[in-house]
């Protein structure tokens, strides 16, 4: 039942207008939390692509569950760290 209606909420595309609304309701907010520039958000279709829709699900996600994100972004045993 629980996938079902998982489906039935993400089957649909992600709309631009919903994403800017998520990610802070301007373009300006948008575009900085996604981290790309005011430009290329304004470039953005109505109808997001699946790689945009799963950028913006990433940082809402990374946003209410910031310790979940912060140990999924940790090195395991072994592995060294990302430099920026």
């Amino acid at each position: 039942m629980l996938a079902i209606g998982m489906k039935a909420c993400f089957n649909g595309a992600m709309l631009k207008s919903k994403a800017i609304e998520l990610l802070g309701g301007s373009v300006a907010a948008a575009a900085e939390a996604v981290g790309i520039s005011y430009q290329a958000v304004t470039q953005w279709p109505d109808e997001l692509p699946d790689r945009i829709a799963e950028r913006v699900i990433g940082v809402l996600a990374k946003r209410r569950f910031p310790a979940f994100a912060a140990e999924v972004a940790a090195p395991g045993p072994g592995e060294a760290k990302a430099s920026a």
